[in-house]
């Protein structure tokens, strides 16, 4: 369920500080019409940075259009040029559509289980 009052904020720490992440976006004309975002951690499996895809959103009516996939191979490649060096994400279960995109850009299936404590 959106959150609008949580996401603007969360949007906004993000936005302000390069050093959390980076929000990026897809635009026809002025109107903003797909989202992704990613969020920097460092893993010491890996050595270095790391980075959570946390969004990946279009809007409803360009779905199926390459949008998500066109914003997809830009994050990837952005995340690769500021030196990331594995990329995590979580999606729902059941989305199968999510899935494949992800699988066809190199993304595989975990053995880690997501786990969750909310704090707040």
């Amino acid at each position: 369920m959106p959150r609008p009052r949580k996401q603007r904020r969360a949007l906004e720490a993000i936005v302000s500080d390069r050093g959390i992440g980076r929000v990026f976006v897809a635009r026809e004309a002025e109107r903003v019409i797909a989202m992704a975002s990613l969020l920097y951690t460092v893993s010491t499996a890996e050595g270095g940075k790391a980075a959570l895809f946390e969004d990946l959103v279009v809007l409803p009516e360009f779905r199926g259009k390459g949008v998500g996939t066109a914003l997809l191979r830009f994050v990837i490649a952005q995340a690769r040029k500021e030196g990331v060096l594995r990329l995590t994400l979580l999606t729902d279960r059941h989305n199968e559509r999510a899935h494949a995109l992800y699988r066809r850009h190199g993304f595989v299936d975990s053995p880690m289980k997501a786990m969750r404590l909310q704090l707040g």
